[in-house]
């Protein structure tokens, strides 16, 4: 798969928003400008805004109006993961055509007699169980980790 920059940098901006969530029961995080975010991850304003439109339609992040306005996690970071984030902003997770036929809109007449796709596929299956079990919240331990270590 090749992971565009709408899946990395997406990946960076809910990190970000995971270093804001708060720990008590009820309490939601931290609301995050666009500023700040584009500010901590170098990522320009405009790009993380037009991340936030489809992380919101998907039910991931919350934006707040108003002068104090920007965003949130709409869930737990123990409850969002990788895979969750890079589906919504990626068209495909396998890491080549031939695996979906979906996606390549084609059959390939090699499929059912070629090894290299089944490699393919296992690599693909791979990723996503990675992915998958990765949250937001591992990857906010993870950065605080490295933060320390620096």
């Amino acid at each position: 798969m090749w992971l565009s920059t709408k899946g990395r940098y997406a990946i960076r901006v809910m990190i970000e928003l995971g270093l804001h969530e708060k720990h008590e029961k009820h309490e939601k995080g931290e609301v995050v400008s666009i500023k700040e975010i584009s500010g901590n991850q170098d990522i320009s304003p405009q790009y993380v805004e037009q991340l936030m439109v489809k992380l919101r339609k998907a039910g991931l992040v919350e934006s707040i109006r108003g002068p104090a306005g920007g965003y949130r996690l709409a869930k737990k970071a123990s409850l969002i993961t990788a895979g969750d984030i890079v589906r919504i902003l990626e068209d495909y997770i396998d890491p080549v055509f031939c695996i979906d036929p979906k996606i390549s809109k084609k059959e390939c007449g090699r499929a059912s007699r070629c090894a290299a796709r089944l490699l393919w596929k296992r690599v693909g299956e791979k990723m996503a169980e990675v992915l998958d079990s990765t949250t937001i919240d591992d990857l906010v331990r993870m950065d605080r980790e490295l933060q320390v270590s620096k």
